[in-house]
């Protein structure tokens, strides 16, 4: 049911709520408390009405009874909820008053929210995304994650390299959203034996661990827009069943009385712990575990206290793997179907291999999840048992479709052989699915024809495709609100909830008058952002630049060292070309490197060190800044992105699944420039040739050109310009007095193979960075491609992505409460 949160919102009440938290959550002085305890106390405030209408939800009838979905992610990045809550709420600016007349600024008590920091990447801000449409479209939804003490970590920089601090997103307040639902608390089980008892003449196995932890439940509201819906992210916390031991303690062995507590505490401590280490992967298939173990549990108490049958599972629910980090779930479920629910193994089997479906993101070979046999046997014995009777049955099929294939029984095993045996997990996956995504149609149709060929002949038409889409809520609406205001002054403003209406404003590309409104929201957005820099940073930038912007994950096939290399070059036409002539531009990098790889941290320490002797050259003046941000969050993305001019989608061709800061940037007004990989190759579609700039090598011709004996050397000593920005990292240009600081970039690119192709695509990256310069210089031309830009790629909205699982996957039904 849609709801008018206006007409029910009683503005003398929030506002007592709010004085009321601040006295007696938060023990604070209406005079003399700070900004963060006001924020704090509104939170607390709005949460009372996102907890009622949550628990409304979760016990109506309709919803007990219709099919939904499980969401089951490691990373949730859902970036600060007060904000977007209140627009979902349509409530903003009646929250914007009351604070007002409390005294306090809405829009500085948001900047006292800090990220929640439960994830990564795009993995965790596309389940976000599709938790944030779920809710809008009213298509019933769980999202289960853990809830992580700290972080992925929080970035600085130190003489420009990278420094990693924990992250404690919740401080000591805690988080003024979230709910504890301790009656919904679970058991879960580590290590221990498997033994063998008979029951009713029959010989049974069953799980004894040797270790047990609590699963306490943290919801955090996904509210739908515009309406009464609140379905919960659900986030699990490992604690210890017995964290206290007083004997211990009164022995004197204080360590001791409270190592349970720390064994169980380190389960949510810290997310992706570094696994580089056999303690690290413990601990990593550890978190997997307790995540799955406790999101099956939940599913199953809520099936049962619906009063549906255990043979009812797939009807009423779908299990949705994000990624293969929850497949330990499926296992998971096979025992308890079979060793505590009594099924049969062929009952259990249908009932499993009906529920789970999953969601492909990498073709890297690296990225395959893989878990070594004896760790899950020692952790897991009983899953181990159960993974080795999946992988027999699965065998025995494919033994009958290829009599004598030996190679076709070694491609498909779940377990690898070798001197170590290993699992393969996305193989896993694929046979215990009913549906296998890519999420962009080159990927799926790249997922099918190399990485799991074999896998598509033998379940014919269960690998599919789902492009990817992002929630214009947060990404347009609530980050741009200049934007938002002159499209819905334009068309009306239902395209938050229906994003292909965008495609109205197309009409007004050649607008002059709707250019020049449209150009300066862009500018009001640039300048918000150059604010920021000035503030934080200390760098003066200029915003009629052309602002060229890379924010992602630091990885060698999303290439920032080819965007560093196009800025070297730049560099040194500046000081070596008399005449060089080009239009100011400011290059925006954002991104975090894993702790352990240590290549990209070289590339963040290289384009540091570019950075601080670009911008305070006296020769170079305003024509080049470069500026990389630390602490890439959420909410400094929705800072960004509104004012990005072009946005930089490089990763080497057959390497991005999709991408979501392409959708997100062009659906701001950005031009792409990117090669023909992953979602790019969707937005160029859109959008039209002549309003994207694409370059570098497909697909086919990586392919090709790997198979021929690639030598990145031949390039180099090809290109002039290459080789001069190449030789720049091998000197003390940017490190007076430390040759070769530098040079770990160069080294990786000549002689450690260029195994992303950079200097293969360095001179076609070089003329499309031109054709940018050239075309931004006709600002009506400009104006025109950007507003195509935002007004073409309706398509990109996890709405629509979410249609796509329900319509064509999942198979449920909107219920309008």
């Amino acid at each position: 049911m849609k709801t008018n949160n206006i007409e029910k919102f009683d503005k003398a009440a929030f506002k007592a709520s709010v004085k009321q938290h601040l006295v007696t959550t938060f023990a604070a002085d209406e005079k003399t408390a700070s900004a963060k305890v006001w924020y704090l106390a509104m939170g607390k405030a709005l949460a009372e009405l996102t907890t009622f209408d949550l628990v409304a939800t979760e016990n109506d009838e309709k919803i007990k009874n219709a099919r939904s979905v499980n969401y089951l992610s490691l990373e949730f990045l859902i970036g600060r909820l007060t904000g977007n809550n209140l627009i979902s709420m349509g409530l903003y600016e009646e929250i914007t008053e009351a604070m007002g007349e409390l005294g306090y600024n809405l829009t500085d008590l948001l900047e006292e929210e800090r990220d929640p920091a439960l994830g990564n990447g795009g993995l965790g801000r596309l389940a976000a995304c599709f938790m944030d449409s779920l809710a809008a479209q009213e298509y019933p939804a769980i999202g289960y994650g853990l809830h992580y003490e700290y972080g992925l970590f929080r970035q600085s920089f130190e003489d420009g390299r990278q420094k990693e601090a924990p992250d404690a997103w919740c401080g000591v307040e805690g988080y003024p959203w979230e709910v504890a639902r301790p009656d919904f608390a679970q058991q879960v089980g580590f290590y221990g034996h498997v033994e063998t008892y008979t029951e009713k003449g029959q010989e049974k196995r069953r799980w004894v661990p040797g270790m047990s932890v609590e699963g306490m439940p943290w919801d955090l509201p996904i509210v739908g827009y515009q309406s009464d819906t609140v379905y919960p992210l659900r986030l699990w916390e490992c604690r210890a069943k017995a964290p206290f031991s007083l004997a211990s303690f009164n022995n004197g062995d204080y360590f001791e009385a409270q190592h349970a507590l720390i064994d169980a505490g380190n389960v949510t401590k810290v997310l992706y712990p570094n696994d580089n280490h056999e303690k690290g992967k413990t601990l990593r298939l550890m978190q997997q575990y307790f995540h799955c173990a406790c999101s099956i549990a939940d599913i199953l108490r809520r099936h049962d206290a619906a009063g549906h049958k255990i043979e009812d599972l797939s009807k009423y629910e779908t299990i949705q793997l994000n990624d293969t980090h929850p497949t330990i779930g499926i296992p998971e479920l096979m025992r308890v179907l079979i060793d505590v629910r009594g099924l049969s193994w062929d009952t259990a089997w249908e009932i499993c291999s009906n529920t789970f479906a999953y969601t492909n993101h990498t073709l890297l070979p690296e990225a395959l999840e893989t878990w070594s046999e004896s760790l899950i046997s020692r952790l897991l014995p009983r899953h181990m048992e159960i993974i080795y009777q999946i992988n027999y049955l699965f065998l025995e099929g494919v033994k009958l479709k290829w009599p004598g294939d030996v190679d076709k029984l070694r491609k498909l095993s779940i377990i690898e052989e070798g001197t170590h045996r290993m699992v393969r997990m996305a193989n896993l996956c694929v046979v215990s699915s009913y549906a296998v995504n890519g999420v962009a149609a080159l990927h799926s149709e790249l997922v099918k024809r190399d990485l799991f060929p074999e896998f598509n002949e033998y379940f014919p038409g269960k690998l599919t495709n789902v492009t990817n889409g992002v929630t214009p809520r947060r990404w347009l609406k609530f980050c741009n609100p200049g934007l938002s205001n002159l499209i819905s002054g334009k068309i009306g403003n239902e395209w938050p909830a229906h994003l292909d209406q965008l495609s109205d404003i197309a009409v007004f590309a050649d607008d002059e008058k709707f250019q020049k409104e449209f150009m300066a929201v862009k500018k009001q957005n640039k300048q918000r952002l150059a604010n920021w820099v000035q503030e934080n940073m200390g760098i003066e930038l200029n915003t009629d630049a052309i602002f060229d912007v890379q924010i992602k994950r630091l990885h060698e096939y999303k290439r920032q060292h080819l965007d560093l290399l196009n800025i070297l070059s730049l560099y040194h036409r500046i000081l070596n070309e008399p005449g060089f002539d080009m239009h100011p531009r400011v290059f925006f990098f954002a991104a975090k490197a894993a702790p352990g790889y240590h290549l990209a941290k070289e590339i963040i320490f290289a384009i540091n060190k570019v950075a601080e002797k670009v911008n305070n050259d006296p020769r170079v003046s305003d024509l080049l800044k470069v500026v990389f941000i630390p602490d890439y969050r959420v909410s400094m993305a929705e800072i960004i992105i509104p004012a990005a001019d072009v946005s930089e989608q490089i990763s080497t061709a057959g390497k991005e699944a999709s991408g979501t800061g392409n959708m997100k940037m062009a659906l701001n007004g950005a031009l792409t420039v990117g090669t023909m990989d992953g979602a790019n190759v969707e937005i160029r579609e859109e959008v039209g040739d002549e309003n994207i700039f694409i370059f570098g090598l497909e697909v086919d011709e990586v392919e090709a050109l790997k198979a021929s004996g690639y030598s990145p050397y031949k390039y180099y000593e090809a290109d002039s310009l290459l080789q001069a920005s190449l030789d720049l990292l091998a000197g003390d240009e940017f490190t007076p007095g430390k040759v070769g600081l530098l040079s770990a970039i160069r080294d990786n690119l000549l002689y450690g193979g260029d195994p992303y192709l950079v200097l293969a695509d360095f001179a076609d990256y070089v003329r499309a960075q031109n054709d940018i310069d050239a075309a931004y210089r006709d600002q009506k031309q400009w104006a025109k491609m950007a507003i195509l830009n935002t007004a073409l790629v309706g398509k990109f909205s996890s709405d629509r992505s979410i249609r796509d699982y329900v319509n064509n996957i999942w198979k449920l039904e909107s219920v309008n409460r």
